[in-house]
């Protein structure tokens, strides 16, 4: 690769891209409220602090008529006393209860039920006799099923679905508790009369059964190797802060022994307005929001809050090592501590993360990816409040041992301190920081997650720094990076290994004994109601017009497809074939294999700085049915990325170790997915679904990876672009002027290559239940039903969306409401009717339940009730309708989105936007209708259980209960 070139080109484009801005704060007025923001800022946010010490963060972006929020208060599980830690994070699941006005039907007669059950948990606390606390408990589970009979559980949910929400969740983590939502930019009051209630006098109710749910959650953290071994490094890097010293979830001890009254006052103490935020991005005139917003929490009253503010760590200055066991891959993890945020210790290591890995150009990419020295390495910078925390992973290659990984990593450090990398390496990062933080600004939930994080590392007061913190790393020399690094790399980090085999130490949190409580569902509040009632102003949908909305041409035979980018110079092209493994087994491989080749002209190492140092990128991505080449980046370097794409296909040369270390790389991923429990439910899937002979596990043996040929694989790249592809682009320039751009580097035969006949898989019948089992040594059960239930039928998609919505799709669903709310069965839990993506194929009914393996068999149960009979709430129905009208109704596909529903109506027989037609069927619909759908589809019918657990902690008898029982090998789930 000529050096100079690349050099220009990265010269134009931090010229270009990299302008520097001066980021200053300043103070507006408008609408009657007084603001602070920052000039130049590109997302236009305001920063408001309201009488009582809210702060209130506003970003409009009015491109699609949405509006993200996170309710961000700043404690977590830094701020758990030491002797109840998880509490942060059961406060947490609490907040989506209710108040005394929503979540209860007689809130006079509930809270004589809910003081005993406060009484009883600390009398329960302070008891240690083992008999006694059953005893209690025993009270505990009896009152709580009788306050139950006046809560409504999930009434919030209900509410946030009914006015069109999509996203409500929430998380803990060290110094942060936040609460996200989204809503249509027509429900703003709606939405805000539901949060202002809902911080206003939280109800603490339906608390056993959450209880145990964050059991759940506690185990299957317990079944995470990767987070035992996090655990474990983290308390030897903060041996004195509480990152280190105090987890999220809890300890067992802790979680075994829970406090309404200390929950109560953590509440007290830290949700109040002088230390929270609400922020909302997206579709609204700030000046309007900012009054609604003060009105909402005007009755929060600021108190005091004693934050968490431990002494300081002492430098660590010896090596410290870990060791972790259990069934998954092996892998080794490095830790240094790093910086507070907003320092220019922490710029400095967000710009050395770059340098070692930035998934193309760092020395990691390069040294040991590109190499193939290990099965995989990357390097990451958390940053959190008070440090953060330097990270070097890797997997170890088949026979390839974690001390050898674990050099291979430190090597890289080595190179780093040494000086050892392109000079042009720093430019090129911050040109591709600048392009990704541009672009992040696209998203109204990207915005609201970076504002929300702002809060809680500085209350926002650093939001200046933090859009000039690209600028301050343009100013960064070599020389600096190389003396930083001199002082930071020593032997002062902690390593940990984690190996294969059994973990003795594993423990799991029991189950306790509860009597399912009342959910309620048919039951709704006057709040509720008064909210779900109250008009909106009609949002109008937005469909597609294809015949519009993407502008057609022609390049030789090829189709071309066009839509403008206005916004930005930002464009994004793909070749799309319709072929792919299932035509071409060696295809997949084939694209594996094409990172690591060279060219007449450029090595490997050579093109992926290429690329890097335009801020471009490319890809060859390979389906079981389509194949697309991908290219992004800036307008301005479209020839460029484009040419070397070209050159690429055109001239790849065969690479004999490329492809020895990389049949290695396939070989130990087979047994790294072996080792995956995830992918082993996948691949028992498949395998319930299409037979002995599934799109998972037909591939090729393992011999026959060990055979493969250059010649072949390379045959496979070079004539790509000899079969049938369609163009899409997506950029500034118009038609006319792409298919001018894209003739002149893009050549076509007269005719395409036919591709071969795909393989055709055939679905399985379900007639009788079957139970398809893998062992896995982990605490948990996960259980996944399935039934294929016919082909693709045009008229049954409305029926399917409320369904779905109203059964099995979310916190408010009939699925989660009984088998989580009410049973406490498992923390994570869903069904849906699964649509196809071809008209010629089926749909499936899938369920699945995640639980202690000692309730597998009440899990079971509890799913198959619901499967065969289902439950009627017309509240919970006509909210899911409505949620799903709404979400129609909102929902904006823009860029290249386009494309993307494009391609989808035209493989199930659509010329037009297909939600045309799902929007006129959903308004006749009737919960008659989706009875009569789930009685004709999923009730009392015959389904395959695939169940992944441990041998050792279910029963084989319990499982024929569901029906004959298959133990399936590894060697059957995978096909190798």
């Amino acid at each position: 690769m000529k050096i100079k070139l690349l050099t220009l080109a990265c010269f134009l484009l931090t010229g270009s891209l990299v302008k520097a801005q001066t980021y200053k704060w300043e103070t507006g007025t408008s609408g009657g409220y007084t603001y602070k923001y920052v000039t130049n800022d590109p997302s236009s946010t305001r920063f408001y602090t309201l009488k009582n010490g809210l702060t209130v963060i506003l970003s409009p972006n009015n491109k699609e008529p949405n509006v993200q929020f996170r309710m961000s208060v700043r404690a977590g599980s830094n701020t758990d006393p030491k002797n109840a830690t998880g509490l942060a994070h059961y406060l947490e699941h609490l907040l989506f209860k209710g108040t005394d006005k929503f979540g209860t039907a007689d809130w006079a007669k509930e809270k004589p039920y809910l003081d005993k059950i406060d009484a009883l948990y600390e009398k329960y606390n302070k008891t240690t006799d083992a008999a006694q606390r059953k005893e209690i408990y025993k009270e505990i589970d009896k009152t709580s099923g009788e306050a139950s009979n006046y809560s409504i559980a999930n009434e919030y949910d209900k509410m946030m679905s009914g006015i069109g929400g999509n996203s409500s969740n929430a998380h803990t983590w060290y110094e942060e508790t936040v609460y996200n939502e989204d809503f249509p930019s027509n429900a703003v009051d709606k939405f805000l009369a539901i949060q202002g209630e809902r911080f206003r006098k939280p109800i603490f109710r339906i608390f056993h059964t959450e209880l145990e749910a964050v059991y759940e959650e506690k185990n299957r953290g317990l079944d995470s190797d990767p987070n035992k071994l996090d655990e474990a490094m983290m308390e030897l890097l903060f041996p004195v802060h509480n990152y280190g010293q105090q987890t999220t979830i809890g300890t067992i001890e802790h979680l075994k022994n829970p406090s309404l009254v200390e929950i109560r006052n953590y509440y007290n103490n830290y949700y109040v307005p002088n230390n929270m935020a609400a922020v909302f991005t997206g579709d609204f005139n700030p000046d309007e929001m900012i009054k609604k917003v003060d009105k909402t929490f005007s009755y929060m009253v600021a108190k005091p809050v004693t934050l968490y503010n431990p002494a300081p760590e002492k430098p660590l200055t010896k090596i410290q090592k870990v060791e972790v066991n259990g069934p998954s891959a092996e892998m080794v993890e490095i830790y240094y501590r790093g910086y507070a945020e907003n320092t220019p210790n922490s710029t400095m290591l967000n710009l050395i993360k770059s340098i070692l890995f930035n998934g193309k150009a760092g020395l990691i990419d390069i040294n040991l990816n590109k190499q193939q020295k290990t099965q995989r390495s990357s390097a990451s910078y958390q940053q959190m409040k008070d440090y953060g925390v330097f990270n070097l992973s890797a997997q170890p290659r088949q026979g390839q041992s974690l001390e050898q990984a674990s050099k291979l990593l430190l090597e890289q450090v080595d190179l780093l301190k040494a000086g050892k990398f392109d000079d042009e390496l720093l430019k090129a990062i911050v040109a591709n920081l600048k392009l990704s933080f541009l672009q992040a600004f696209d998203s109204n939930n990207n915005r609201a997650e970076n504002l929300s994080n702002e809060f809680i590392l500085n209350r926002g007061t650093k939001w200046d720094k933090s859009l000039s913190e690209i600028n301050d790393a343009s100013k960064i020399t070599k020389a600096q990076v190389v003396a930083f690094a001199n002082t930071f790399f020593k032997d002062n980090y902690v390593i940990g290994f984690k190996h294969k085999g059994e973990d003795k130490n594993t423990i799991k949190v029991e189950k306790p004994t509860i009597t399912p409580i009342n959910a309620n569902g048919n039951l709704a509040s006057t709040f509720v109601k008064s909210i779900l009632e109250a008009p909106v102003k009609p949002m109008e949908p937005k469909f597609l017009d294809y015949k519009k909305d993407i502008v057609m041409g022609k390049v030789g035979i090829a189709e071309v497809l066009t839509t403008k980018n206005s916004d930005n110079s930002i464009f994004r092209m793909s070749y799309r074939f319709n072929h792919g493994a299932n035509n071409y087994k060696l295809l997949p491989y084939a694209a594996s294999y094409l990172p690591f080749l060279s060219t007449d002209k450029y090595s490997a190492e050579d093109i992926s700085k290429a690329f890097y140092n335009i801020a471009c990128t490319y890809s060859l991505n390979v389906g079981t049915e389509t194949t697309t080449i991908n290219i992004s980046g800036l307008q301005e370097n479209f020839d460029k990325a484009v040419s070397l794409v070209e050159h690429i296909f055109a001239n790849v040369k065969p690479n004999e170790k490329a492809l020895a270390d990389l049949k290695n790389t396939i070989l130990k991923s087979r047994e790294n997915n072996k080792l995956n429990k995830g992918q082993i439910m996948v691949g028992l899937t498949s395998y319930a679904q299409y037979g002995s002979l599934n799109p998972y596990n037909n591939v090729l043996s393992n011999d026959d990876v060990k055979n493969m040929k250059a010649e072949d694989l390379i045959y496979l790249l070079k004539n790509l672009s000899n079969y049938e592809h369609v163009i899409t682009y997506y950029g500034p320039k118009d038609v006319n002027a792409f298919t001018a751009d894209i003739k002149k580097e893009h050549a076509l035969a007269k005719e395409f290559t036919p591709a071969a006949p795909a393989k055709v898989y055939t679905y399985t019948v379900q007639d009788s239940n079957r139970v398809y089992f893998a062992n896995y040594d982990m605490v948990q059960s996960e259980i996944r039903w399935l039934r294929n239930t016919g082909l693709y039928n045009k008229t049954d998609r409305p029926n399917i969306e409320v369904f779905n919505n109203y059964f099995g799709g979310g916190m408010g669903s009939i699925v989660f409401q009984t088998i989580r709310e009410s049973k406490a069965l498992a923390y994570s839990t869903y069904a849906t009717y699964q649509s196809p993506d071809k008209a010629d194929k089926q749909y499936s009914m899938i369920a699945y339940v995640g639980s202690q393996a000692d309730k597998m068999t009440d899990a079971v149960n509890g799913m198959n009730e619901l499967l065969n009979v289902l439950p009627q709430s017309d509240k919970s129905f006509d909210g899911a309708k409505a949620n799903v009208l709404t979400y129609l109704e909102s929902n904006r596909v823009t860029k290249d989105g386009i494309f993307s529903y494009y391609f989808a109506d035209k493989k199930l027989g659509y010329d037009y936007d297909s939600r045309v037609d799902l929007y006129k069927g959903l308004k006749p619909i009737t919960f008659d209708n989706i009875k009569g759908f789930h009685d004709q589809k999923v009730a009392n019918k015959p389904y395959s259980y695939l169940i992944v657990a441990s041998d050792k902690k279910v029963k084989l008898e319990d499982m024929q209960k569901f029906g004959n029982v298959t133990t399936l090998t590894l060697e059957q789930i995978f096909g190798y």
